[in-house]
Order: structure tokens, then C-alpha cells, then sequence
């Protein structure tokens, strides 16, 4: 077959050296070619972005700053790959994806697509910083592991304080760790058996309470089950067959109940949506461990009414459910008057179904059910882009946690610091109160000890006993939920070491160890330099004299003390010989 004229071909012509016509070679865009590649990848998240802005419509400048981002994560992470075989660039894009179904801005969705370049990377904080501004280098920076080689054992503790630390000054940070866990999460199967029930249980003992502190109950439930099937495969995969075989009579248990319950909801003239909610695994397994073979269908899944309405609405819904079912009496709990301290509210209660089966209810109106799901996001999502910051979040009740874990951190030792964090971020928490009202959070099992710590620093260390209820307890006493306390104080009362026996909460032990620690010191100095004085008396020296023309600090400096204080309590401690001293003393 003839080759056809390049005019035949429809290809464009110009002119040769000799005047004769010959195609023109077409030259394709590479940046054009890139753009398309990039957009087809990220086109997933801009839809997803796009569903779920919020206050303002998805703007061009958003979509282009995200491909961006997208654009240099790809290129950095180039040739990396993940445990599963795929290119590393999924997991940021996964982790933008999970944000983004949950509504968070832009800002938080470039960081994500971003939050591995610095730690895995040649990207610089730096460069982050100048090619997509403060905000986001802040948000990066934060969920930046710190370096093994120079923190070494130290590296996981020191990790989470900076996360923490960097959570108070904007959230955001705390949710993208939080979706990094998740997917990391997701794909864990990759990895072997011994690192997955590890990697497993620290995300159960650190990750998930932070998802429940924030009330992110939508992270929190899958975290709380991939973490689960990790760690014990087998009681995994029991609880789930048990719910799964409860469930398949869920509609005999529950279809007159529901019927009944709409009915008399009707009759009260109120508006709701009425569902039946299966409980995510982790939690039947806390209540049932072993025994679940032969779960009933209210033990796996509750009731869940979202009224169209307000406060006033769900009682009258509470109602309704009594009216229609038998209530378990004691069985109502109230957490729209009390709500929980991530400002978790709903009206719980227990009913008998027609069958006679135990059934779980929650009511909520439409407005608090987004805040049950996504708790902090929800507040930052609704009020837009800049609620995330230390400023826009002071004062809420349910970040006080966050204020008073603050407040500690600084003085825990990297040693200490995880497991004070894992006791203080601990399940099971009970409400107490001051005779003010004021709601105190604390751990089950707490002591009216760790109460007064709870309130600061300076009640804890002069504590002396308390009122609970009224009545006259000591420190040791273990409060319940709904108890008032009243702590004593005095002026002379300080620490023992027989404290830390009764304190359980992170805050109330660091300080009770600092002030032993400092007391120790104390007492160690008083005697380095009670016996400094003794030894130049007999040389002729006074050592008063030297402590006024400043010869005490200027050795104390050569021999690598800041201070005298320090120098004296080595002496004390026998860490410094005295010997050295009175050399130096004798020639100063």
C-alpha cells in the first residue's frame, strides 16, 4: 500500500529548504501531559471536596492547590513503595480522601496529600513552608515523627508529645494522624503477624482515645475494630460470626418494637428518623469478651432516633419510648443535661420489646447527631476553615482534656510520659463535681487525690483530705460517677511519698515525683553544702564569704553546674568528690 500524501493524511505542512512541503513533526506538552495525569488521579478528591464544602462553594484555587500538592507528593515519593507493592503516593491520597469525607477544608487535605514528605523524603519543612505557606507547614511539621537516629528509645514518646503540643495549637493535626492511623490501619495485613498485633495495640492504647476525646466516633469505631481483628484474630472473628448470626433475627426482635415505637412517636406529633444501628465489634467484645456465642439481636445492635427538633423534642421522644415499650427502671441516662466531656449528647435509655428482649434506645435531635459522628470536626467543619486554632477552640468544655494533659507533659520524663498518657487518655471515665458545679473528668478508679490535682497543681500539693458528698474522706478515697468533692487544703501540707500509691491519673503523678524529686534535691544540697562548710572551716575557709564574692558559682560553673544548688546536691549525693572541691576552694 502506497504511503498516503502527508496532505491526504490531514497532517499540517511547511516548507522545506528546497521549497517542497513535508509534515510538521507534532511536539506533545509534557507539563499539559502531567496536568492531565494529575487530575485523573485526584479527580476522587475533588469530588469528594467538592460534596462536602461547606460555607463557600469548591473553588477553582482550591482544586489547583491540591493538584499541586498532589503534583510534588507524587513526585517526591517517586519509586517508593508500600508494603502491599502499590506506589506510596496511595496512602497520602487515601489519608486526603478519608479527610475529605469528613468535610475538612482544603488546607487540612494539602497537608495530608503532604504529610510523609518530610520524614520520608528530601522535602523540607522549609521548602513546604515557602511553596504552600505557614498553615500548612504547621499542620506537616506536626504529625513529622522526629528522628530515630538522634532520639533513639526515646522516639515514640517524644513523637506524641510534639503531636500533642502541636494539636494544641491547631487541631487539624490530631485529625490527620488520626486518618493516618486508619489507613495505615487498613493495610496492615501486609505486614507480619508480629508487628501487626503491636502496631495494633498502640493504636487501641494512644490513637483510639484520642479519636474519642475529639469525639470522632465515625474514626473511632473502625480504628477500634481493625485494631481488634490485629490483635486477636480469633476473638475477632468469633465476635464478628456471633453478631453477624444475632442479626439475622433482628428484624423479628425488632420490627414491633420499631412499629410501636413509630406509632407512639406519631401520636406525641413528633417528626423522626427511626433505624436500627448494629454495634461496631471492639465494643460487644468489651461487654461480652468470650461468652458471645449466642448474642441476642439488642445485644448487637440499638435503636437510634434522631428527632427533627430540639432539647425539649428528645424528652418528649423519651417519653414516647416509655410509653411504648416498658422501661428498665434506673436504665435512662441523661447526657443532653450532662453531656459527655467531648460534648457527646443523647438521651440513653433501656426498654423491654414486645418479645420480652432487652432493647438499647438513643434519642438525639438532628443537630447533635454530626457532632455524635464527628465531634471536634464537626464544630471546626461548620465554623470554617480557622476554627481549628488554639484562639478559636479556648475555653471549650470538651478540650479541657487537652488543657490539662498541657499542662503536665512538660514535666514527664520520656520515660514516663506513654504511660502517663495511656492512663490519662484511658476509657471509662467518670464525672465528678465541684461544690460549684464544675465538671471534673477523671478515670475510673480515681482517688479524691487525683481530684484535687485535677484542679491544679497547687490544691494537689497542700491537699490534706476532702468532703465528699458532704462527708469528711481522705485522699485516698475512690470517687463514683456523679460524686461531690470538696478538697482541704493547707498552707503547710505537701506531698508524701505513699501518695503516689493512691494518685492513678498522669497529672497527679508527675507532680507528686517532681516535688519528691525537688525535695530530694533539696535535702541533697542542705547536706553537699553542710558539708562543705565543715571541711574548709577546718581549712580556714569560709564558705559564706566565697558564696558573696561569687567564687562558689564561678567553680560550680567550671565543673558544669548552672548553679550552686546543683553543685551541692552532687556533693550530697555523692556524685562530686569532696576532695575536688576543697582544691579549688583552697586555690580560688
Amino acid at each position: 500500500m502506497m504511503p498516503l500524501n502527508p496532505q491526504e493524511a490531514g497532517l499540517p505542512l511547511r516548507a522545506g529548504r528546497r521549497g517542497r512541503p513535508f509534515p510538521l513533526r507534532l511536539r506533545s506538552d509534557p507539563r499539559a501531559a502531567r496536568r492531565a495525569e494529575v487530575a485523573a488521579a485526584l479527580a476522587p478528591l475533588l469530588r469528594a471536596r467538592g460534596a462536602t464544602a461547606r460555607h463557600a462553594a469548591f473553588s477553582d484555587g482550591d482544586a489547583r492547590e491540591l493538584c499541586r500538592a498532589y503534583d510534588v507528593a507524587e513526585r517526591m515519593h517517586r519509586g517508593q513503595l508500600r508494603k502491599s507493592g502499590a506506589p506510596y503516593i496511595t496512602h497520602p491520597l487515601a489519608v486526603a480522601m478519608i479527610l475529605a469525607g469528613m468535610g475538612m477544608d482544603t488546607t487540612t487535605l494539602v497537608a495530608a496529600l503532604l504529610h510523609d514528605t518530610v520524614e520520608d523524603t528530601p522535602y523540607t519543612l522549609g521548602e513546604v513552608r515557602a511553596d504552600f505557606g505557614e498553615e500548612v507547614a504547621v499542620l506537616v511539621d506536626g504529625v513529622t515523627k522526629l528522628d530515630g537516629e538522634r532520639w533513639g528509645d526515646r522516639r515514640e514518646a517524644e513523637t506524641f508529645r510534639k503531636i500533642v503540643l502541636a494539636a494544641a495549637a491547631d487541631l487539624r493535626v490530631l485529625v490527620i494522624k488520626l486518618a493516618d492511623r486508619l489507613h495505615n490501619l487498613r493495610t496492615l495485613g501486609f505486614q507480619p503477624a508480629h508487628k501487626r498485633a503491636r502496631y495494633a495495640t498502640a493504636s487501641l492504647e494512644l490513637l483510639v482515645p484520642f479519636a474519642e476525646r475529639l469525639g470522632i466516633h465515625a474514626l473511632k469505631r473502625e480504628l477500634d475494630d481493625l485494631a481488634f481483628a490485629h490483635r486477636d484474630p480469633g476473638a475477632h472473628a468469633a465476635t464478628a460470626a456471633a453478631a453477624a448470626q444475632a442479626l439475622r433475627g433482628a428484624g423479628a426482635t425488632f420490627g414491633p418494637a420499631l412499629a410501636r415505637l413509630r406509632e407512639s412517636l406519631a401520636e406525641h406529633r413528633l417528626a423522626a428518623n427511626v433505624s436500627v444501628r448494629p454495634r461496631h465489634l471492639y465494643a460487644v467484645h468489651q461487654d461480652f469478651g468470650s461468652a458471645v456465642v449466642g448474642l441476642r439481636p439488642g445485644e448487637a445492635a440499638r435503636v437510634l432516633v434522631v428527632v427533627d427538633g430540639d432539647d425539649r423534642d428528645c424528652y418528649i421522644a423519651l417519653g414516647a419510648a416509655h410509653a411504648a415499650l416498658r422501661p428498665c427502671p434506673g436504665r435512662v441516662k441523661d447526657y443532653i443535661a450532662l453531656p459527655k466531656f467531648n460534648m457527646y449528647q443523647a438521651l440513653h435509655t433501656r426498654v423491654i420489646s414486645p418479645d420480652g428482649d432487652p432493647l438499647e434506645v438513643i434519642i438525639q435531635s438532628r443537630a447533635m447527631h454530626p457532632v455524635a459522628e464527628y465531634g471536634i470536626v464537626a464544630h471546626i467543619r461548620d465554623a470554617g476553615d480557622g476554627a481549628a486554632t488554639a484562639d478559636a477552640v479556648a475555653g471549650r468544655r470538651d478540650l479541657v482534656w487537652l488543657s490539662r494533659l498541657l499542662a503536665w507533659q512538660s514535666d514527664a520524663a520520656s520515660a514516663d510520659f506513654l504511660d502517663g498518657l495511656r492512663t490519662d487518655l484511658a476509657v471509662g471515665h467518670l464525672a465528678a463535681f465541684t461544690p460549684g458545679g464544675e465538671i471534673v473528668a477523671l478515670p475510673a478508679g480515681a482517688s479524691a487525690l487525683d481530684f484535687a490535682y485535677a484542679l491544679g497543681t497547687e490544691t494537689g500539693n497542700h491537699s490534706i483530705g476532702a468532703l465528699v458528698n458532704g462527708r469528711l474522706a481522705p485522699l485516698s478515697a475512690e470517687l463514683r460517677n456523679g460524686y461531690v468533692v470538696e478538697i482541704l487544703t493547707d498552707p503547710e501540707g505537701c506531698p508524701s511519698a505513699d501518695w503516689l500509691e493512691i494518685a492513678t491519673t498522669a497529672p497527679a503523678r508527675v507532680h507528686i515525683q517532681l516535688w519528691l524529686s525537688h525535695r530530694r534535691a533539696e535535702e541533697a544540697a542542705d547536706l553537699g553544702r553542710r558539708r562543705l562548710v565543715r571541711a574548709l572551716a577546718d581549712r580556714g575557709v569560709d564558705l559564706l564569704t566565697a558564696e558573696a564574692h561569687g567564687e562558689s558559682l564561678s567553680i560550680a560553673r567550671d565543673l558544669g553546674y548552672a548553679e550552686v544548688d546543683d553543685m551541692y546536691a552532687a556533693l550530697g549525693a555523692g556524685s562530686l568528690r569532696l576532695e575536688d572541691l576543697l582544691d579549688r576552694f583552697a586555690g580560688a
